[in-house]
Order: C-alpha cells, then structure tokens, then sequence
C-alpha cells in the first residue's frame, strides 16, 4: 500500500519475450531509482538475468511456445491460440497469489498478460497496460477479421472466468491507464482516450549486453544492421542470402553487422561481422541504416537514434509498424518474402545516399526525445499510484481464464 512518504508498490507482469521484457525492466528500474518497491512475476530464469540480483520475483514458472510459422490473420489466430491463451492459463494461478501477497498499489500488466489485468480487476487494484507492440493499438488497414477474432478470444476468456456481460472489460487495454511505447508521428491520426499515454522508447540498462568488437567498425565506411528480431531468426533462411546479395556490391562503401548465429552465415566476407548477440543501444548510435522485420523495440531503438529502415514486415503484427515508418517517410518497407536481391539494393542504396530519409528519421527522433520514455512512464505510474492510493487489496470474486 501506498505509504505516508509517498513510497508506492509496483507489481510488474511481462511477457518473458526479450523485445517486450526490456521496456518492463527500464520503467521498473526507473521507479525503484525513484524510491518505489518494485516485484515481479514470471519465469525466473527469463527475469533473473535481466533485472540483476534484488528485486522480489513470485515466480510462474517458464512455458515453453512453439516457433510461429504463420502470417496474416493467420498468425494472429496462432498467437492467441498457440501463446496468449494459454500462457496466461498457465500463470493465473501464481499472478493471483502474487497479487493477494504483495499487495501493489498498481499492477503493471503486458498487454498480453491478461491473467495480471484480470487478478488486478477482481481484486479492486488499479492496474496499467504496457503495449510494447502497436497491433492491437493501431490494427492494419484490409483486415476486417482481426478485431473480430480477438473479441472472440477475449469473449473466451471472460466465460472461462465466469465475468458478467456488464462486467465485461477489454483487459488488453486498462480503464486506468495505457503506457504505449511508440509516439503519435507514427500512430497518426487516431484518436485515443485521455488516459493513453504514448511515450516513445522505453530503454535503460541492459545487464546482459555482449561485448562487441568495436575496433571491426571502419570509419571511413557506412554501416548496416541487419536483424530478425528477438523470434523470426528461423524465418530467416531464404532473407539472409537476399540481402546479403544485395549488400555485396557495397563492401567498398559499407560494413554489415548480421545479428544471427554464425550457422547462418559461415564463413562471413570480411565486410560482414555475424554477432548472434550485439549490445543495441550502443551500437544503434553508430549506423547508417538498419534492415528489420518491423519489430517495435528495433524500430524505437533506430528511429530515436535517427537511423532509417529498411523494414520487411512477416507476421501482421509488424505490417503496421512498417506502415508507420513508410509513411513518416523514415524508411522503406519491402516484401519479406518477394523482395528481390536488386530491391533490397536499391532501398538500401536509398536510405544511404538520400539524405531526406535521414532527416526525417531525425524529425521522428526529436519528437521520440520529447515524448520522455522510461522517465515519462514511470511518472504516470506514480501519479496513478498516489490517485488510487487505499484502493488496493480489495477482495473480490474469483475467476478464471
């Protein structure tokens, strides 16, 4: 419970996906620098690394998913049916207790959590929504059937919970607040509810960075990441000899950090440095472009470093990433699977030699600065904290998912 020195309680629940850990782990550094209790709950051998030695975790233990193979609609029917569902069966029943023991003023629930959204709601505590993705938050043009699909899965999960039609609650977005990693340039014009708050990127430490052979990096030549993301890699076999066709001819002119492992591409050309683990943040600042498939946390990362993208969207979960960076003009999206070694030369030739690609990835870039991140974040929580204080630990109906 919020106490009388304004100290408050946080309970932190992500996913245990690297991409949409970090964001968590930044805003929960950030509050218990500010003075907060901050837990967790969640798979340790996920948290452990990440968060360091200290901080309290009531742990779910870990559920293994298989690797996603679909696209379209078709993969938004596998990550609910395959992953979100039945995650969040699986952590229910500690998210509860975790809820019941600690106490938090605020619940801090992955939009995908929706075991945490839903043991904050039953039990009266306030809890927030961290959308570390925009899928769900700004849905692709040309799929009618997406926003009917998830209310049927979300309509599963509020029977399975036994919840009233006038209890109903879309936990994938919180009454009390909605924290968005991204920014409006990208959003557009879509309107959203005062309690949205879109604060750019949310990065802090990462205690499990690599070292980097910083020495490779030529100075006098430009230089390209290219990278699958956090869950594509496997997706990767026919992408990786495309584009590194395309890059050949730019050896004289440009290095290629390849972030994949190194059976993927042995025996790498002397231009090319294949890293399955590289150290993002600092090595953002050092680029010229980045090749991607549209992941959110990668697309932060360059655009609030003002680097351009190339960006090859799979799943329709990045399609309105893709989009997004099109349209402000800060990159080029191209076909994953279609894209020719040549069309993948020529954008990437773009984004060098144009210098408006650059620029505007800049306009995108102040206002990602201006939107405040991991600090801008961790302020709503707290101000949402001290509004609410006395509210939490109220007992309410069990349910389940």
């Amino acid at each position: 419970m919020c106490d009388d020195n304004g100290v408050s309680r946080f309970l932190f629940v992500p996913l245990p996906v690297v991409a949409r850990l970090w964001p968590a782990v930044a805003i929960g550094d950030a509050l218990a620098t500010s003075g907060h209790e901050v837990a967790w709950c969640g798979p340790e051998s996920s948290l452990v690394p990440l968060l360091g030695p200290g901080p309290v975790i009531y742990p779910t233990g870990r559920r293994s998913y298989r690797e996603f193979r679909q696209s379209g609609t078709a993969a938004v029917r596998e990550l609910w049916d395959e992953y979100v569902m039945p995650l969040n069966r699986f952590i229910q029943e500690p998210v509860d207790r975790a809820v019941a023991e600690y106490r938090p003023d605020v619940v801090v629930a992955d939009q995908y959590a929706l075991a945490a959204a839903l043991a904050a709601h039953k039990r009266g505590v306030p809890w927030a929504s961290l959308c570390a993705g925009v899928l769900e938050l700004t849905p692709p043009a040309g799929e009618p059937d997406l926003q009917a699909l998830v209310r049927v899965k979300l309509a599963q999960a509020w029977e399975r919970a036994g919840l009233s039609p006038d209890e109903h609650v879309d936990l994938r977005f919180s009454p009390y607040l909605v924290i968005a990693t991204t920014v409006p340039a990208l959003t557009g014009p879509l309107p959203m509810p005062g309690h949205y708050v879109l604060v750019g990127a949310a990065l802090g430490p990462r205690r499990t960075d690599p070292g980097f052979d910083w020495d490779w990096l030529d100075p006098a030549r430009k230089h390209i990441l290219v990278t699958p993301g956090t869950l594509a890699a496997h997706l990767m076999s026919e992408f990786i000899p495309r584009i590194m066709a395309a890059l050949a001819p730019m050896a004289d002119r440009a290095q290629v950090v390849l972030n994949v492992s190194p059976e993927m591409m042995p025996g790498p050309p002397e231009h090319v440095l294949v890293a399955p683990r590289i150290p993002m943040l600092d090595l953002m600042p050092r680029l010229d472009a980045v090749v991607c498939i549209g992941g959110q946390s990668t697309v932060n990362e360059a655009l609030l470093n003002a680097v351009p993208l190339l960006v090859a969207p799979i799943r329709l979960g990045e399609l309105p990433v893709a989009e997004q960076v099109s349209r402000a003009g800060a990159g080029i999206t191209v076909s994953f699977a279609r894209s020719s070694a040549a069309e993948l030369g020529t954008a990437v030739t773009a984004l060098l030699d144009e210098p408006g690609y650059r620029a505007r990835a800049g306009r995108l870039s102040a206002e990602y600065a201006a939107a405040g991140g991991t600090a801008a974040a961790a302020e709503r929580l707290i101000v949402l904290a001290a509004m609410t204080a006395g509210r939490s630990g109220q007992n309410g109906t069990e349910h389940e998912i």
